[in-house]
Protein backbone atom coordinates (compact mmCIF):
# COMPACT_ATOMS: atom_id res chain seq x y z
CA UNK A 1 0.00 0.00 0.00
CA UNK A 2 2.65 2.93 0.74
CA UNK A 3 4.61 1.67 -2.20
CA UNK A 4 1.24 2.44 -4.41
CA UNK A 5 1.06 5.78 -2.68
CA UNK A 6 4.53 6.55 -3.23
CA UNK A 7 4.18 5.95 -6.99
CA UNK A 8 1.20 8.02 -7.18
CA UNK A 9 2.71 10.59 -5.19
CA UNK A 10 6.04 10.75 -7.62
CA UNK A 11 3.82 10.78 -10.61
CA UNK A 12 1.59 13.41 -10.02
CA UNK A 13 4.62 15.51 -8.90
CA UNK A 14 6.99 14.72 -12.13
CA UNK A 15 3.44 15.41 -14.19
CA UNK A 16 3.46 18.99 -12.42
CA UNK A 17 7.07 19.58 -13.15
CA UNK A 18 6.65 18.44 -16.61
CA UNK A 19 3.48 20.99 -17.28
CA UNK A 20 5.75 23.67 -15.44
CA UNK A 21 8.48 23.38 -18.22
CA UNK A 22 6.25 23.32 -20.65
CA UNK A 23 4.16 26.70 -19.93
CA UNK A 24 7.58 28.52 -19.19
CA UNK A 25 9.17 27.23 -22.73
CA UNK A 26 6.63 28.31 -24.44
CA UNK A 27 6.40 31.96 -22.49
CA UNK A 28 6.85 34.92 -24.72
CA UNK A 29 9.95 37.37 -23.83
CA UNK A 30 9.48 41.18 -23.35
CA UNK A 31 10.06 42.42 -27.02
CA UNK A 32 9.02 39.16 -28.75
CA UNK A 33 6.47 38.96 -30.98
CA UNK A 34 3.46 37.30 -30.08
CA UNK A 35 1.77 34.38 -31.46
CA UNK A 36 -1.58 35.10 -33.43
CA UNK A 37 -4.95 34.05 -31.75
CA UNK A 38 -8.68 34.44 -32.29
CA UNK A 39 -11.00 35.61 -29.71
CA UNK A 40 -14.89 36.28 -29.94
CA UNK A 41 -15.84 39.53 -29.57
CA UNK A 42 -18.52 40.77 -26.95
CA UNK A 43 -20.85 41.06 -30.28
CA UNK A 44 -20.24 37.15 -31.35
CA UNK A 45 -17.44 38.60 -33.94
CA UNK A 46 -14.25 36.94 -34.01
CA UNK A 47 -11.30 39.38 -33.50
CA UNK A 48 -7.51 38.17 -34.51
CA UNK A 49 -4.21 39.49 -33.45
CA UNK A 50 -2.85 39.31 -36.97
CA UNK A 51 -5.94 41.70 -37.70
CA UNK A 52 -4.12 44.62 -36.16
CA UNK A 53 -0.54 44.40 -37.68
CA UNK A 54 0.31 47.74 -39.17
CA UNK A 55 -1.18 49.81 -35.90
CA UNK A 56 1.12 51.66 -33.82
CA UNK A 57 0.61 49.41 -30.57
CA UNK A 58 -1.38 46.49 -28.96
CA UNK A 59 -1.89 45.85 -25.49
CA UNK A 60 -3.23 42.50 -24.52
CA UNK A 61 -4.31 42.15 -21.04
CA UNK A 62 -5.77 39.01 -19.17
CA UNK A 63 -8.03 39.83 -16.47
CA UNK A 64 -8.88 37.38 -13.54
CA UNK A 65 -12.16 37.14 -12.49
CA UNK A 66 -12.78 38.83 -8.82
CA UNK A 67 -13.28 35.95 -6.54
CA UNK A 68 -12.01 33.06 -8.06
CA UNK A 69 -8.80 30.46 -7.28
CA UNK A 70 -5.42 31.68 -8.37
Amino acid sequence: MKKANQWRMSSIFFSCLFLGMISVASAVEVGEKAPDFELTSTKNGKIKLSGFQGKKNVVIQFYVLDFTPT
